[in-house]
């Protein structure tokens, strides 16, 4: 009994990562973007996600009762779960003991982002360019934040190979070798997107350097 309640945990837990989280992260990731193109593009963007209609419908129940379940049972996992050289290998325990690390750190930082940011919204902040101008002023959370979207590009991206083993659609070892580059590759698209609009909000000549 208690070995099927792990199951479909773990079977939520990867489903979760990938649907909503993963789609909510790449979605919000391109919307910072727009920050490459100027303030004005930005402020645009982050207005018509604001003025989404059931907005905090959408937010508690696709994006922070998700993400609770999820780093709760991450948190579980990190630090129960062992490495499995026999049966991964050397490279895929290193991914697998990365993947526990930035479960860490991203939380750490999606904790200390939603503070900053919808957080302060509810307390009349406006979220906009010049707030994350003046949060990513400081050198140090400037390096916070780079360090913060690698991890959870990485997370995610690393995520969604596991997800693609555990719930059956890439089971032989030419698949998973395959969907390794996809998810690497994936991982790369999404961290140049996050640090260009990160370097966007210090200064947009070097996001377009």
């Amino acid at each position: 009994m208690a070995g099927n309640r792990e199951f479909v945990n773990r079977k939520l837990h990867s489903l979760l990562g990938v649907i909503p989280i993963g789609l909510f992260l790449t979605q919000h990731l391109i919307i910072n973007h727009f920050a490459a193109s100027g303030a004005e593009s930005f402020n645009r963007a982050a207005q018509f996600m604001e003025h989404l209609p059931f907005r905090y419908v959408l937010e508690i129940f696709l994006i922070f009762l998700p993400l609770l379940y999820h780093a709760i049972y991450g948190i579980y996992i990190a630090f129960t779960a062992t490495n499995n050289v026999s049966r991964y290998g050397f490279f895929r325990n290193w991914m697998f003991m990365l993947q526990r690390v930035t479960g860490i750190v991203t939380l750490i930082f999606i904790v200390w982002h939603v503070w900053e940011t919808r957080i302060a919204a509810a307390f009349g902040a406006a979220v906009n360019y010049n707030m994350m101008a003046d949060i990513l002023s400081s050198p140090f959370m400037l390096v916070f934040y780079i360090v913060g979207v690698v991890s959870t590009t990485f997370h995610f991206a690393n995520g969604l190979w596991s997800f693609l083993v555990s719930w059956g659609i890439t089971v032989t070892p030419r698949s998973q070798q395959i969907s390794t580059y996809v998810t690497i590759g994936i991982f790369f698209a999404l961290t140049f997107v996050g640090i260009r609009a990160i370097l966007a909000f210090i200064n947009p000549e070097l996001a377009n350097m």
